[in-house]
């Protein structure tokens, strides 16, 4: 009888202890993120996080979300992660990190058509330049007193760019990718200079026990010396490009 009590009682605590499962957010931004014909969320970020899942057995589900909204639910949900997410010092107290997961350089994009100067960042302190609302590159020119220009929707800001409305667009590009597109305007709206390089990660909620969050960056540090990373990127490469 003591045995059965006891069999009962380690499996209802080994029950109870068993994480719960991850929700990671992301947005809609191809080829990083995006969802196929299926309605599928695939990508070069998505495919290098369900292997980490994969890899440590974690139980997930990923919901492609507005940014702010992925944002702000892995800042303030338990057991919530986003991707992919720059890694500044003004986040760096906000979340638990897994990565890099890749690169990227922080571009001003303009119309093909411009007629101003722009050798330096600090050429672009007179000009209207569009971003997201709750993006980093958003937070990293405001606080450095730009001109910025936040709309909801980032691919809003192209059509401001033609209508005139902005002047640039801080546009970020994963190494080795072609920024946005392919869009009808894709030939109109064109990068002009990069004005910042970054490293972008699996943020996750100060909540998620830090074994998982040390399971996780051991899978992806192995991924990354099997080639599993790069594997994913070369099925990327071409993405959005003209053949």
């Amino acid at each position: 009888m003591r045995f059965i009590i006891l069999t009962l009682f380690l499996l209802a605590t080994g029950g109870a202890a068993r994480a719960a499962p991850l929700l990671i957010t992301t947005e809609h931004s191809p080829p990083s993120s995006m969802r196929d014909a299926d309605g599928v969320i695939i990508g070069r970020a998505t495919d290098k996080v369900r292997e980490i899942m994969a890899r440590t057995g974690t139980d997930y589900r990923i919901d492609q979300l507005p940014w702010k909204r992925a944002y702000m639910t892995a800042q303030t949900q338990e057991q919530t992660c986003v991707y992919s997410t720059s890694r500044t010092p003004e986040r760096e107290q906000l979340f638990k990190w897994v990565g890099p997961t890749d690169e990227a350089e922080w571009q001003f994009w303009g119309r093909a058509d411009h007629s101003f100067p722009l050798n330096t960042i600090d050429d672009a302190r007179k000009l209207r330049i569009g971003t997201a609302i709750g993006d980093a590159r958003d937070d990293y020119l405001r606080s450095r007193g730009f001109n910025v220009d936040a709309v909801s929707n980032d691919l809003i800001n192209p059509q401001k760019l033609l209508l005139n409305r902005i002047d640039l667009w801080a546009v970020s590009v994963r190494n080795g990718g072609t920024g946005p597109g392919p869009y009808d305007w894709s030939d109109k709206v064109v990068p002009l200079m990069v004005f910042h390089r970054v490293k972008v990660y699996l943020a996750c909620n100060l909540a998620v026990p830090n074994e998982l969050i040390d399971k996780l960056n051991a899978a992806l540090a192995d991924m990354r010396r099997d080639g599993t990373l790069a594997k994913i990127d070369r099925k990327y490469e071409h993405w959005g490009k003209s053949p």
